[in-house]
């Protein structure tokens, strides 16, 4: 996998003062709250462009990429605080999957309506990219699209490809683009797991980069800017403050709201991109569960894929003998056998290792276990190279040296475009 850098600064004067405006040096601790971590309160990218009396969306006719994620402290939505403010001119809303207002399950969206509560006119992204999710922008009449919606931290979890492919086609239709930041739930330390190859590219997976990213959305705005987009869009970032790489959600003091169904809480995000993985399986990830991603199984399972998976010493992490009967998705009201994951230390908990601990031991303790036939697990993954290692009966260890090199290149881009320490 070959990784290449290009200079944002020399693309455009507004790149260049973009630039200048997020670059993470000596701002990190000018934008950060004074004092010790008692009196250190995170403030959203939405909070400060509020303070800051929307100077950056000044003249022009916006539209907002958002869903129920996009809240203030006190659970009003931005596009409800917006709409009722006179310093900012909103004229449209784009919804991703599961909608703007989120009343869609996985895989749908809400479609082209006016919002009833503000009476603005709401377009459907979902699974749009290029040039007409361009001649959607245009038809909108807006001058800048903002983003403003909750990540999970994973690779696979479809808004930041809503991101990049807004971004895209916000270029292409000569459209100004302003992220507003969020924090990661899982922390921003390190990136983990495989890296996407380019032939495996779908929704799950635009571009190369690794299955836990560990970055915010305006980092990764920044760097798909940087690396992957044919041509920049003139972007702007509005940072965070109050926020540290280390701070897992609960550090934010900020309410949670599932970003989508099967994302609950803030520790479902934490298992999610390891136990994702089972979406390419014929084992159930927990979907129609109280416990998506956290329990997992199938009819047939019993104690002893707990047992093995006990067994591998996985830092931070317990696995309980359970069984469950999902409301929907696989095995739909039948009773099923499998594992719960019980994280004890977040901090040593290492989530893609995890997964693949479960997939291995899974395979060896189960002979119904299958891969689903359309392979999803390599479009999960990012290549053949998980599956085909599992399958030729390699040990967790092994199949996660076979990313060590990629993962390693990856990290060295990513460092250019943190923002905070």
């Amino acid at each position: 996998m070959r990784f290449t850098r290009r200079t944002l600064l020399a693309a455009t004067p507004a790149l260049a003062a973009t630039a200048s405006a997020t670059a993470p040096a000596s701002a990190a601790a000018s934008d950060s709250v004074a004092g010790d971590d008692r009196g250190r309160r995170l403030r959203t990218g939405f909070e400060r462009l509020v303070s800051d009396g929307y100077s950056v969306l000044g003249g022009q006719r916006v539209g907002v990429v958002t869903n129920p994620t996009g809240i203030t402290r006190t659970v009003r939505h931005i596009v409800d605080v917006m709409h009722a403010d006179d310093r900012v001119d909103l004229t449209a809303v784009f919804g991703p999957e599961h909608g703007f207002r989120g009343t869609a399950q996985a895989g749908g969206s809400e479609g082209r309506y006016d919002d009833p509560a503000t009476g603005l006119p709401v377009y459907d992204t979902y699974l749009k990219s290029g040039r007409p999710l361009a001649d959607i922008f245009t038809a909108s009449g807006v001058d800048t699209v903002v983003f403003d919606i909750q990540d999970a931290g994973a690779r696979f979890y479809t808004y930041i490809w809503t991101l990049f492919d807004c971004m895209e086609s916000a270029q292409l239709a000569g459209k100004r683009f302003v992220v507003l930041d969020r924090p990661n739930p899982v922390t921003g330390r390190a990136a983990q797991g495989p890296v996407l190859h380019k032939e495996f590219a779908t929704f799950v997976g635009r571009q190369p980069i690794s299955q836990a990213h560990g970055m915010t959305v305006a980092e990764l705005a920044l760097l798909f800017n940087g690396e992957f987009l044919t041509a920049p869009v003139p972007l702007e970032t509005v940072r965070m403050s109050g926020w540290r790489r280390s701070d897992f959600y609960d550090a934010s003091g900020l309410p949670w709201v599932p970003p989508s169904p099967n994302m609950p809480t803030p520790e479902t995000a934490l298992v999610y991109s390891g136990t994702c993985l089972f979406e390419g399986t014929n084992l159930s990830e927990g979907r129609g569960t109280t416990r998506p991603f956290e329990l997992l199984g199938a009819e047939g399972v019993d104690g002893r894929w707990a047992a093995a998976a006990n067994e591998l010493g996985l830092p931070g992490v317990h696995f309980r003998e359970a069984y469950f009967a999902p409301t929907f998705s696989k095995f739909q009201g039948k009773t099923v056998g499998g594992v719960q994951v019980h994280v004890h230390d977040r901090a040593a908990y290492d989530p893609v290792r995890t997964g693949i601990g479960l997939l291995v031991t899974a395979k060896r303790a189960w002979d119904g276990f299958a891969w689903r036939p359309d392979n999803w697990i390599d479009k999960l993954t990012g290549s053949t190279r998980v599956r085909t290692a599992i399958d030729a009966g390699a040990s967790t260890d092994e199949v996660v040296a076979g990313w060590r090199e990629e993962l390693a290149a990856f990290r060295r881009i990513r460092k250019e475009y943190l923002l905070y320490g």
